[in-house]
């Protein structure tokens, strides 16, 4: 599982997901794709999951990149514990995701196999997602990303 090597605090306050992503929005590294279209909390084993479902189907081919690093812990307290009593303790981490953040991306495979393998991995991650292309988002980034 993904998780920092080690952090500045154990517990975080929540936050909250408020507008678009203005970070990673476009395809950098790949060919093609897969795009968040709301927001969400993903955790490191759901990331795992759909990385491991992305490199099944593509059977080793092609090069995967993961863009989302869980850096945020989650605390919770134990079962049938009472009220109060502080904080509980990090149980999980998760990356923060927002509209228009680029989760993955693959390079190195024709686009129906890309297509295919990340909608599988789409299917393990709790947000709805699109498939991209390289092309797509350099025209709504202005022709940045080459």
């Amino acid at each position: 599982m993904l998780m920092p090597k080690r952090v500045k605090y154990r517990r975080v306050h929540r936050g909250r997901m408020k507008g678009k992503a203005t970070r990673g929005n476009f395809v950098s590294n790949g060919e093609y794709g897969l795009m968040a279209t709301e927001p969400a909390w993903i955790t490191s084993n759901q990331i795992e999951a759909a990385r491991v479902a992305m490199t099944r189907y593509t059977k080793r081919g092609g090069q995967v990149w993961i863009k989302i690093f869980p850096d945020k812990p989650v605390t919770e307290k134990p079962a049938e514990t009472r009220m109060g009593s502080g904080k509980g303790s990090p149980e999980y981490w998760v990356a923060v995701v927002k509209p228009g953040r680029v989760m993955f991306e693959i390079a190195g495979v024709p686009e129906e196999t890309a297509r295919e393998a990340l909608r599988l991995a789409s299917y393990k991650l709790p947000v709805k997602c699109k498939f991209v292309t390289r092309e797509e988002t350099a025209k709504e980034k202005g022709g940045e990303a080459q």
